[in-house]
């Protein structure tokens, strides 16, 4: 049985791969929406960037559900690489949902605060990255947890911010609806990245 074990093993270690190919596409996914705020001089091309790491997440995941599947043993519960899987992906998802709204609602210019509440996002998943690479380790990995969670208030702060500001000084009310469906949507993305936290938080303690 030891010797068995052993050969299985090593492959488990390839869901820690394939959580970093994750976490590290919704990074550069959360970058290039950085990116088509930053410079709005061709907001198709810069929401067209953004699909692209939402489909290649969805590859990612469609890859580990697949290997989740194949496997005898896994590297920690069966179900929770599933929703770990799942909620990463919620993450580019919402970002793409962000960035198509912009070009549905044919957003002229960027709201103030919106480039601010992206980079939040941009930097929450940039801690989701930092997690996902101390998956199995326990080294610090829940500090990365609380600053995910940090930033997911900071996200919440910004987001009531805008939105307050939106009913103050804007008087079109199809412009408030639109912008506060896009606000919201950048929102939820944060809120999933709290959710990603959680998830990294029970597989770390179930494992201590």
């Amino acid at each position: 049985m030891a010797g068995l074990l052993q050969k299985l093993l090593p492959r488990e270690q390839s869901f820690f791969h394939m959580f970093t190919a994750q976490a590290e596409n919704v990074y550069v996914g959360a970058q290039a929406m950085v990116d088509m705020l930053r410079d709005y001089s061709d907001p198709p091309a810069g929401a067209d960037r953004v699909k692209e790491f939402e489909h290649a997440g969805d590859a990612i995941t469609h890859d580990i559900m697949k290997k989740l599947n194949q496997t005898f043993i896994t590297p920690f519960d069966r179900e929770d690489i599933h929703e770990l899987a799942s909620r990463i992906d919620d993450v580019i998802d919402l970002v793409d949902a962000a960035a198509r709204r912009l070009i549905t609602y044919q957003a002229k210019t960027i709201r103030p605060g919106v480039l601010e509440l992206a980079t939040t996002i941009r930097d929450a998943t940039g801690e989701i990255v930092a997690a996902v690479r101390l998956l199995g380790k326990e080294d610090r990995i829940l500090d990365h947890c609380i600053e995910i969670k940090r930033l997911e208030n900071l996200a919440d702060a910004q987001s009531r911010d805008m939105i307050a500001q939106l009913f103050e000084q804007e008087k079109d009310p199809v412009q408030i609806i639109k912008w506060k469906e896009i606000i919201e949507t950048m929102e939820f993305a944060a809120d999933k990245c709290e959710d990603v936290a959680n998830v990294i938080e029970t597989v770390t303690l179930k494992n201590a």
